[in-house]
C-alpha cells in the first residue's frame, strides 16, 4: 500500500512532540550512552570524529563544540562522502585512541554505514548512532545508541534530528567523564541540564508559532533564503536551511557569520531574507555586528535570539525569541525550534507539500 505524502502540517506535529520526546527518553538515551564501551577504553580517546550526512551531519556541525569544550577532545564533523573517498589512509593518531560516531536515523545510509566499515577496518572504535536496531549501520559499529522513537510519520526530520543531537551530546559528556574532564557530580548536573530542557523546548514551540506564520507570509515572495550561525549554531544554520527546502522547495542556504561578510553579502536581491541564529556565547556579539550589517545592506533580518535580547528587537526586521536559559553547547536544541513551523507556513502559503511531492518527475511534462 502506497503510502500518502505528508502535508506540511506534519512539521507543526513534529515539532510539538519535541518537549515529551525530551522529557521521556532523556534518561534511557543516557542509560545506554553510560553503557556503550569500556571507560578504559574510551579514556584513550583523543579525537572524535563525527559522520553523516543530511541532518546527520548537520548534527554532527552543532555537537562539535560540545566535544570539544566537555570531553577536551579534537572533534571533526564530517560528511560521509569526503570520510570514504577522500579520508587518507593513514590516520594522524594511533587508530585506537580515535572515536568514530557514525550517524543515520534510519541506519541504512548507504555512505554512512560505509563510514563505519573503512573506520572500523582502521582500528578505530566505532558508534552507531541511529534509531533502527539490527539494521547495517548497527552490524558495522563496535556499539550503537539507539535514539529509536515512537509514533514516527513521513515527515523531513524533526524529531530524528532532536534526538540524534541528544544522543552525541550525551556521548560527548559520557566521554568527557571517562577522560576524567567531568568528575560525577558534574557529569550528572550537564545531564540533568539537557532533560531541563523540555520546559524551554515546549515554551519556546508555543512562543514562536504565530511570529513563524507571519514572518512566512511576509518572505513568501522571496526566491531565496540564508540562514547564518558560527559555532554550534552553524550546524542550527544548515539544518534550519534544509527543513525549508525539503518542507516548502525554497531555496535556503546555511552559512557561517564570518563568511557571509565575506561572500554572501554580495548576492541579491538586497532585500533577502536572512535569518541570524544568535545564542549567548562566544558568537554573540557578532551576531549582532551580522544582523545590524545586513540591515544596513536592505536585508529583511530576522533575528533567533532569547528572548531578553532587547539588541536583537531593536536591530532586526523581525525576530523569533528563544524561551528559557542554555549552555551553547546544548544551544541546539532550542535554536533550531522556528525552523519547522516557519517551513510549513512557507510551504502553506506557497501551496507546496514536503519533499516536493506532486511535482512532474524529471522528463515528465504532466
Amino acid at each position: 500500500m502506497t503510502v500518502p505524502a505528508p502535508g506540511p502540517e506534519v512539521m507543526l506535529r513534529q515539532a510539538e512532540a519535541l518537549a515529551d520526546d525530551l522529557r521521556t527518553h532523556a534518561r534511557a538515551f543516557d542509560e545506554q550512552a553510560r553503557a556503550l564501551v569500556s571507560g578504559a577504553r574510551l579514556a584513550e580517546t583523543e579525537s572524535v570524529v563525527v559522520v553523516g550526512d543530511g541532518d546527520s551531519y548537520h548534527a554532527a556541525r552543532a555537537v562539535q563544540m560540545a566535544f570539544e569544550s566537555l570531553a577536551g577532545v579534537d572533534c571533526r564533523p564530517v560528511s560521509a562522502l569526503p570520510f570514504t573517498h577522500y579520508a587518507p589512509p593513514d590516520a594522524p593518531r594511533p587508530p585506537h585512541t580515535v572515536l568514530t560516531i557514525a550517524v543515520s536515523a534510519s541506519g541504512r545510509t548507504p555512505l554512512v554505514v560505509r563510514s563505519a566499515e573503512r573506520a572500523r577496518r582502521a582500528g578505530a572504535t566505532v558508534v552507531a548512532l541511529t534509531g533502527t536496531p539490527a539494521s547495517p549501520l548497527t552490524e558495522s559499529a563496535d556499539a550503537a545508541l539507539l535514539v529509536g522513537l515512537p509514533g514516527q510519520e513521513p515527515s523531513p526530520g524533526v524529531r530524528t534530528y532532536q534526538a540524534s543531537v541528544l544522543g552525541a551530546l550525551l556521548i560527548a559528556i559520557r566521554l568527557g567523564q571517562a577522560r576524567g574532564r567531568l568528575d560525577r557530580d558534574r557529569a550528572d548536573a550537564l545531564r540533568d541540564e539537557l532533560a531541563a530542557l523540555a520546559g524551554a523546548v515546549e515554551e519556546t514551540v508555543r512562543t514562536v508559532g504565530g511570529p513563524c506564520r507571519e514572518i512566512a507570509e511576509r518572505v513568501a515572495d522571496a526566491p531565496v533564503l540564508t540562514v547564518l550561525g558560527s559555532g554550534p549554531s552553524h550546524g542550527t544554520a544548515l539544518y534550519s536551511a534544509a527543513k525549508v527546502i525539503e518542507t516548502s522547495g525554497v531555496f535556503a542556504a546555511g552559512q557561517d557569520l564570518e563568511e557571509w561578510c565575506h561572500v554572501e553579502r554580495f548576492a541579491r536581491p538586497t532585500d533577502m531574507p536572512t535569518f541570524v541564529v544568535a545564542p549567548p556565547g562566544h558568537a554573540f556579539d557578532h551576531a549582532h555586528q551580522v544582523i545590524r550589517r545586513a540591515a544596513g545592506l536592505g536585508r529583511r533580518v530576522v533575528a533567533i535570539t532569547p528572548a531578553d535580547d532587547d539588541r536583537g528587537a531593536a536591530e532586526a526586521w523581525a525576530r523569533l525569541p528563544v524561551r528559557g536559559s542554555v549552555r551553547e553547547e546544548f544551544s541546539p536544541l532550542l535554536y533550531h525550534l522556528y525552523a519547522a513551523p516557519l517551513a510549513c507556513h512557507l510551504a502553506h502559503r506557497l501551496g507546496r507539500t514536503p519533499f516536493a511531492a506532486g511535482r512532474p518527475a524529471p522528463g515528465n511534462p504532466h
